[in-house]
């Protein structure tokens, strides 16, 4: 009896806590303040599954209203849904994965209205060489874009179109829908020109400061929860290296692709770090994105990640997209008929992950 007095008392005081917790922007939204107590609230007790590109298309389709690989499979749709934003800053009129800006946006509102989360990556072009986000033949990128930079500048009008389709996110009555922005992600490596052989600890910091300081005070954007992700890490000195503050970020995420034996025991350390620091600095904590080759393993979903991650606090993992065009990549979810659908039924209906029609009833932009 005593211990179940304890353990009541411990997740009152959870409940307690997550509800006075306010996220960084002192002028954000009041559905984008209860969205972010709710996740500092679920994240003790549940794991959202999450899926890029999920209502766009998938391992045979492309843009088929209602459809969902996901949905195919277990009879549900994730909880949350990743979208890309590449070659907003260009103006053009679809994302460098060939999804219209306005489909995505039409998306992002149908998800909302549903009580689900969306989450927005930016794999924006080198603005010091006009090559891709994976160009990184110079180290002068991010100093280059940087207050007094020579192309500064460009990367001003690059914000202001990724302002503008932010600006559009609201329902009819005109309120704002929240969205976990992750910008600059897998930093701990060089692969994107924003990372770490590419710019140094205090220039990326700089920029991250400039994009947020740009976005709330020139753009008057306050319905985003900023979420800082790194690749894998170690230690944790090495995933605070390059953290621009707890004054500007909400979310602590990693990312962490399954790429061999030591997979388990990587993402387990992650893990721990992630989750340690955020329960240490009031934040949320979340696997923002992974995936692995489910054709060689198609029990990865209970007896490789489940398993892995059971014991800590995340609010949400994310796998990546399911591409229609083949050449791409495989899939990193499941879709009818795959190896592994018989296992993602099983990691569906655990008691501990929790997708859309859960979600729903969390009613996550409601004050509890």
């Amino acid at each position: 009896m005593k211990l179940l007095s304890i353990l009541s008392l411990l997740f009152l005081a959870n409940i307690t806590w997550a509800q006075k917790s306010m996220p960084t922007d002192s002028k954000a939204t009041t559905e984008t303040i209860n969205l972010y107590r709710n996740l500092m609230q679920l994240q003790h007790e549940k794991l959202m599954f999450g899926h890029q590109d999920d209502l766009a298309y998938g391992h045979t389709w492309v843009f088929e209203e209602g459809r969902s690989d996901v949905k195919e499979v277990c009879g549900d749709y994730p909880a949350v849904y990743g979208w890309e934003l590449g070659h907003i800053e260009l103006g053009d009129a679809y994302s460098l994965d060939s999804v219209y800006f306005d489909k995505i946006q039409n998306w992002i509102k149908e998800v909302y209205d549903r009580g689900g989360v969306n989450t927005i990556s930016w794999h924006l072009r080198n603005p010091y060489t006009g090559g891709t986000a994976w160009d990184t033949s110079s180290k002068q990128a991010v100093k280059s874009i940087l207050p007094g930079g020579e192309k500064h500048e460009l990367f001003c009008t690059y914000l202001d179109r990724l302002a503008t389709f932010l600006e559009e996110l609201k329902t009819d009555d005109g309120t704002y829908i929240p969205v976990l922005f992750r910008p600059y992600h897998e930093h701990t490596g060089s692969w994107f020109w924003w990372g770490k052989n590419l710019c140094t600890p205090d220039e990326y910091k700089a920029l991250w400061r400039f994009t947020v300081g740009y976005l709330q005070n020139e753009k008057n954007i306050h319905h985003l929860l900023y979420s800082y992700s790194t690749d894998r890490v170690k230690t944790v000195d090495e995933y605070l290296e390059r953290y621009p503050g707890d004054d500007i970020v909400d979310i602590l995420a990693f990312d962490l692709y399954d790429r061999g034996p030591d997979y388990p025991e990587a993402l387990r350390t992650c893990a721990a770090i992630v989750t340690d620091l955020a329960k240490n600095r009031n934040k949320v904590a979340t696997m923002s994105e992974t995936g692995a080759s489910l054709s060689e393993n198609p029990e990865w979903w209970t007896k490789t990640l489940l398993e892995a991650v059971k014991p800590f606090d995340l609010s949400y993992v994310l796998v990546w997209r399911n591409p229609w065009k083949r050449a791409d990549h495989g899939a990193f979810g499941p879709y009818k008929n795959s190896p592994d659908a018989t296992d993602f039924v099983k990691f569906f209906n655990d008691p501990k992950t929790v997708f859309q029609k859960e979600v729903s009833k969390l009613n996550l932009y409601k004050s509890k």
